[in-house]
């Protein structure tokens, strides 16, 4: 209740004082522990994520996986954040830029990564000195509170207040309550572009500080030379992992028209081999959708490209067996822009389209509101530099011969337009959970 969450506020407040008396270096130590006691629990927070959303449970083990290897990065990073000494042009004087923690962190996170996304957040924000007060998804409740017991018990271990990591369970009226607290010092928020939207205008009109992590519409882009044999894995992994459910999912494969028909026939023989079943099963790959509304949401999605000229190749319908099981499908036919296309759904539907020319599909993959992942193939040195260059892709994260989905915790994780711009984990994003002096 919103009474919970004042009390919860208040107490995240007190902690902070204790937690930002703490040198980093030791913050690193105590956040290295948290890592440690994730270790121990990862096959059964792992069985969690799978039951709770639906995930197979290799890539749920792997999810806590990665909270467990950003630990170890903020070990490293705890003893070595830190800004210049710069030359003052006055005589006898010091120029030092200083960073100073920003206070309290709020983390909003998303049903479909219910324990990374937190762990990217949480083990940066806290050895920069923050405390942390995390909303997860209300389908996903049950991993929060496991993961908050096991960080809890660290921290007061440590004779630190347990309270440094605060977790509040409710709906939208308590994210709105963290958007609107001028308490919340930063807001890490990561969700649909339509929620994210809403929130950064409430935050905003406090002059308050966001993280944004939202849609991804990613393409990937095989051209002629591409190696085929790393594509199909690649399109399928990217396209089918997670159900779909990714903000990197690959949404839009552009095929040069000199193999569309080709890679089609190989990407259709792929998907029918693809094994769906109990996502605790070892020999599954493919699992069920989170809720019954995305199971609507991917028959809408599959109507509209029908009506809108597109042809489905492969899927397109619902499993009858319990769960929220849908056929990974692929649809062929429409034009880039249809507006289907440049729609997100989160779901496992690939957009297979045609292409002829280099500049005009690099604009292609641009042309879509949100910008997080994108990915060639090409065996071609120069075509790869002018992707990665500035008339190339548009995105916070550019591939080149890999999949649009995973990414590395060194790299900063996040993406431009309407992704919201926001950076987690690696590289300089620790800047954005503390203040610059000067």
């Amino acid at each position: 209740s919103l009474e919970d969450y004042e009390e919860t506020v208040k107490k995240a407040k007190e902690a902070w004082k204790v937690w930002a008396d703490i040198p980093a270096p030791k913050r690193g130590e105590i956040v290295r522990q948290i890592g440690d006691a994730l270790r121990q629990k990862i096959k059964v927070l792992g069985s969690l994520v799978s039951l709770e959303m639906g995930k197979i449970f290799v890539e749920g083990v792997g999810e806590v996986q990665e909270y467990v290897d950003v630990c170890d990065y903020a070990v490293g990073l705890s003893r070595m954040i830190g800004g210049p000494i710069l030359p003052s042009e006055r005589p006898g004087h010091a120029l030092i830029e200083q960073w100073n923690p920003v206070g309290l962190v709020g983390i909003i996170t998303a049903f479909n990564f219910p324990v990374a996304v937190y762990g990217w957040n949480s083990a940066i924000a806290m050895i920069c000195g923050n405390a942390c007060i995390w909303k997860g998804a209300p389908t996903t409740s049950l991993i929060s509170v496991a993961v908050t017991k096991i960080i809890a018990k660290v921290l007061e271990d440590n004779k630190v207040p347990g309270a440094i990591c605060s977790l509040v369970c409710g709906g939208a009226d308590i994210g709105t309550a963290m958007a609107r607290d001028e308490r919340m010092d930063l807001l890490s928020f990561t969700g649909s572009t339509k929620v994210g939207k809403q929130v950064a205008l409430m935050v905003q009109e406090r002059f308050g500080r966001s993280l944004l992590e939202l849609g991804g519409n990613n393409a990937i882009i095989v051209f002629e030379d591409a190696d085929l044999n790393l594509v199909i894995p690649s399109a399928l992994f990217a396209a089918v992992g997670t159900a779909g459910q990714r903000c990197t999912t690959a949404r839009r494969l552009f095929l040069h028209e000199s193999i569309h028909d080709e890679v089609v026939t190989k990407l259709t023989k792929a998907y029918a081999q693809v094994r769906i079943g109990d996502p605790w099963d070892s020999d599954t790959l493919y699992g069920p959708l989170h809720t019954k509304e995305a199971v609507k949401m991917f028959l809408d999605a599959v109507e509209q490209a029908k009506q809108q000229g597109g042809s489905v190749v492969c899927g397109g319908k619902v499993i009858n067996r319990p769960g929220n099981y849908v056929e990974p499908t692929i649809v062929t036919g429409l034009p880039h822009n249809a507006p289907i296309v440049h729609t997100e759904t989160f779901a496992p539907i690939l957009y297979v389209l045609k292409f002829k020319e280099e500049e005009e599909v690099f604009a292609w993959n641009n042309e879509v509101k949100q910008g997080l992942s994108s990915s060639i193939f090409t065996k071609d040195l120069g075509r790869i530099f002018r992707w990665l260059g500035p008339k190339g892709s548009d995105c916070g994260i550019v591939n080149v011969n890999i999949p649009t989905s995973g990414a590395e915790i060194g790299g900063a994780f996040g993406g431009e337009k309407h992704t919201g711009g926001g950076r987690e984990s690696g590289s300089d994003s620790w800047k954005l959970y503390m203040r610059r002096s000067t």
